[in-house]
């Protein structure tokens, strides 16, 4: 009866043994896990330090493992891109324009050690970052003049090569100073002190009037040029015109000597009558009024024309004059008729008032 009492309360005590072992190797195994492993998740860098100093650098998710406190401590840091907006911050241009600025920043880590050693955990990331933009941003705007920023004329603009200049200085000292990769750098807004906007207006206004001058310069160099081509082709043409005229001129006169020519050939007479008949044209005019004596030289002519028209010669005369006046244009030939018969009749007129 005894025996069989101690095999029955050995077999119970079995189970609450094998417990224990269980509830031993639960908390052997949540102590190993706390104590010697850590944990980095998606979308976070880390190191382990031992004793203080980098041991190892985790840029991958996983589970590692490590020695526990205060042998070996993990730091984690947030390795996603990050945004920040720069504070508004006042620069100068080459041409000394005072302008206030405003950058915005998106950076990660990308050296988890250099990031530990420069920056740490005292959240200093963002002044960091800003003195850089500062820093960064005085010295690329110093080799600039304000309208590359604001400027009427778009191909004067040079915003976009500004804030590459800008970018790329606050990358690589980032990088080289406290392991961050900076992705981009860019301004979100541009203004001008108060004080500084009426001088502003005025340079722009003394720009474009500048630019106003320049192209009514032009226009009056090609308006003088213009006016310069057309007086010398105007001078061209009249010279031409002159030396046409001269020609028909000389033209003429070579017809009117020849005409004359055959008229003395024809009858030496009429060809007498036609000379002092030119000089009697050539010394009036249409408000002359002649007294003169119709028995003197040249104006004889026209008496001895009369006595010969009633000496019965008026066949030979009528025949030279018919010669004469088929050899000369129509225009030429009315205006002598013309000139012929006045003289005729005003002397027949005198004539018959002196009888």
């Amino acid at each position: 009866m005894f025996h069989k009492n101690k095999k029955e309360a050995g077999a119970t005590r079995r189970p609450a043994k094998i417990l224990r072992y269980v509830i031993a190797a639960a908390v052997v195994l949540v102590l190993f896990w706390f104590g010697f492993t850590c944990t980095v998740r998606e979308g976070n860098c880390a190191i382990i330090l031992r004793l203080g100093a980098v041991r190892e650098e985790i840029t991958d998710a996983g589970v590692y493992l490590k020695l526990p406190w205060p042998f070996e401590t993990v730091v984690t840091f947030d390795n996603r891109l990050q945004y920040l907006k720069s504070n508004r911050l006042e620069s100068t241009t080459r041409d000394k324009r005072n302008i206030i600025l405003q950058s915005y920043v998106v950076w990660k880590i990308q050296d988890p050690v250099l990031y530990h050693n420069s920056v740490g955990v005292s959240n200093m990331t963002e002044t960091y970052l800003n003195d850089q933009v500062f820093s960064a941003t005085n010295s690329t705007l110093g080799a600039y003049e304000l309208e590359a920023l604001v400027s009427t004329e778009k191909d004067k603009i040079k915003i976009d090569e500004i804030q590459q200049e800008i970018f790329q200085r606050v990358k690589k000292n980032c990088a080289e100073n406290y392991g961050i990769d900076v992705v981009d750098v860019s301004i979100m807004t541009l203004s001008l002190p108060t004080n500084n906007l009426n001088s502003i207006f005025e340079q722009m206004t003394a720009d474009r009037q500048k630019a106003i001058d320049t192209i009514l310069a032009n226009a009056q160099t090609k308006a003088n040029k213009i006016q310069t081509d057309a007086d010398t082709e105007a001078a061209r043409i009249k010279a031409e015109g002159v030396t046409k005229a001269a020609e028909i001129n000389a033209k003429a006169e070579t017809e009117v000597a020849k005409i004359y020519a055959q008229a003395q050939s024809a009858n030496i007479e009429l060809y007498k009558f036609l000379q002092e008949l030119d000089t009697i044209i050539a010394s009036t005019n249409e408000s002359t009024v002649l007294v003169v004596k119709a028995d003197e030289y040249p104006f004889s002519v026209l008496k001895k024309y009369a006595d010969t028209m009633s000496s019965g010669s008026d066949a030979t005369v009528i025949s030279d004059l018919n010669y004469l006046l088929g050899k000369l244009p129509d225009e030429d030939r009315e205006a002598l008729v013309s000139a012929i018969s006045d003289l005729i009749a005003q002397q027949t007129e005198r004539l018959g008032d002196r009888g």
